[in-house]
């Protein structure tokens, strides 16, 4: 137990997602009616698509799978470029959520079909509410984990991957404005951020940070493997 602890003790940083999810339900039962209401010309040229909930469900996996990918199997520099694109890009949402709240009025009184999916529609609109919605959680992470998948080497070196990759992300951040969750300003925000965030971790050369982090010993008093420059 010692040794796992020991060898997987990065998994502190995802000790944020209680963060994250503490302040984000504060957010959600505090921002109801009050906001300010998100809405372009483009959100009227896009229509309702009950399809996309399938793409948008995806999300929670593609999130989670990505996140267990770089913590278990990626070299440790690259985890924590990925999950400080997340996680830094989520606090400015939350930040952004706190001094401006926001929502929108997009979605539709009734659904112009009945079927399975809308009825899954109907369950997300009913936990969900059309608050703090600017920028797009959703479109930003579905961007960080495509970026991420793109820059390891295993994955980014498989086209089937790194493409299945790309159309997730890109069906991802399309459902979220066809299921009216989101306005198609709320994405253009999420873009927006991605690219400073993209700047900010894996445009700006972290090498020599990365190697004083974890420089050590072993046991046997041999310097272990740090891990190299992207």
């Amino acid at each position: 137990m010692k040794e796992f602890f020991k060898k997987y003790r990065h998994a502190w940083v995802l000790l944020y997602f209680f963060v994250y999810m503490a302040w984000f339900l504060i957010l959600e039962n505090t921002v109801t009616t009050q906001y300010h209401s998100v809405h372009i010309w483009l959100d009227d040229w896009i229509p309702f698509n009950e399809f996309f909930v399938i793409p948008y469900l995806l999300w929670f996996l593609y999130i989670a799978i990505s996140v267990l990918y770089f913590f278990f199997a990626a070299p440790r520099e690259e985890y924590y470029r990925y999950t400080a694109f997340l996680f830094i890009g989520m606090t400015i949402c939350l930040i952004i959520y706190s001094i401006w709240p926001n929502g929108q009025d997009l979605r539709p009184n009734q659904f112009p079909r009945e079927n399975l999916l809308t009825d899954l529609v109907r369950y997300l609109y009913s936990t969900d509410t059309p608050t703090n919605v600017c920028p797009s959680i959703h479109a930003f992470n579905s961007i960080a984990a495509h970026i991420a998948i793109c820059k390891n080497k295993k994955l980014g070196t498989n086209r089937w991957i790194r493409y299945g990759s790309l159309v997730l992300m890109v069906s991802i951040t399309l459902s979220t404005m066809f299921l009216k969750q989101h306005s198609a300003f709320d994405v253009i925000c999420a873009l927006i951020l991605s690219g400073i965030m993209y700047k900010l971790v894996y445009a700006t050369d972290y090498t020599m940070l990365f190697r004083r982090f974890h420089k050590r010993r072993n046991s046997t008093g041999v310097e272990a493997d740090i891990p190299p420059r992207l």
